[in-house]
């Protein structure tokens, strides 16, 4: 099996690298904050100092930081990722970043003999931990087919979705439809506490009908009892990749109106003080509370 380097060990990246190590694969990990990676360094990986060290001993890099620039910095910062690439080198960007700049990450690393996948997952927190994530796939596809025996050790399925670029374009369209859904659920919670519904018994009330979603039988148990911690997903990252749907559709030349409105609310929400909290916390903007506020 190839060494692994794993750059990133944040809410995704510390149960992804678990499950790597449980499947017996040798792992190298760095992050910019050192102390993350004291769990792994217990379980067993090696720390690197640097994003370059990695790249001297590891030949699968993957990396699952928060956008673009933190992608853009371990490549090309000091003792970065793109001066120690060589021929034969498979980098999987796990992260949700700008498809244009990924497409540049790839043609600079093939320019180094190297391959770049962009490899966006969904599923969240949970999915990481039972190795249940989906992964949908942008690059060269039997560089892809060589990473399959890796990433069955983090994912239900690996979908190829064209060449450099693709992944983060299909991962946009997904986080588009789960940040406008936990609107529209933390909506609904409201509505039925509002009209004197327990509103802790929709989840069981709707699971599988037409309304029923992963999202929904995540967020709005945790919506309905306040239940904030532990954070599964950061508003952040939901409003990041909002505003990255409305670039798109504008480079496009496309109208995302729900899009819009979407991130609209989720913004007013982070301005709020959120921005670091659950995405059930939407919740505040709709229920009673928050009107009394």
């Amino acid at each position: 099996m190839p060494r692994i380097g794993f750059i990133g060990i944040g809410l995704m990246g510390l149960p992804l690298c678990r499950r790597l190590l449980a499947a017996g694969h040798a792992l190298s990990v760095w992050n910019r904050n050192p102390a993350k990676c004291a769990p792994l360094a217990e379980a067993g990986a090696t720390v690197a100092a640097s994003p370059a060290e990695l790249a001297e001993s590891c030949e699968v890099l993957m990396l699952c930081v928060s956008d673009t620039a933190a992608v853009q910095a371990v490549v090309h910062g000091e003792n970065g990722l793109l001066g120690h690439l060589r021929a034969g080198h498979i980098l999987a960007d796990f992260s949700s970043i700008d498809p244009a700049a990924t497409r540049e990450l790839a043609a600079q690393a093939a320019a180094r003999g190297a391959a770049w996948v962009d490899a966006p997952v969904s599923g969240g927190v949970v999915g990481a931990e039972a190795g249940t994530l989906v992964i949908m796939a942008g690059g060269n596809a039997a560089t892809i087919d060589r990473l399959r025996p890796v990433l069955a050790v983090l994912a239900q399925r690996v979908t190829h979705m064209g060449p450099s670029g693709a992944g983060q374009v299909t991962k946009i369209c997904n986080q588009l439809i789960v940040a406008a859904n936990s609107l529209l659920i933390a909506e609904a919670v409201a509505l039925a506490e509002s009209a004197g519904v327990d509103a802790t018994q929709l989840a069981p009330a709707l699971a599988g009908g037409f309304a029923d979603s992963k999202p929904f039988q995540l967020l709005a148990p945790r919506m309905s009892t306040r239940q904030f911690t532990p954070v599964q997903w950061r508003v952040q990252t939901l409003l990041k990749d909002l505003d990255m749907a409305g670039q798109l559709a504008g480079q496009n030349g496309l109208a995302l109106p729900m899009a819009a409105t979407a991130a609209s609310l989720m913004r007013q929400h982070g301005n709020a003080g959120h921005l670091a909290d659950d995405l059930s916390s939407v919740i505040g903007q709709f229920a009673r509370e928050h009107d009394a506020c």
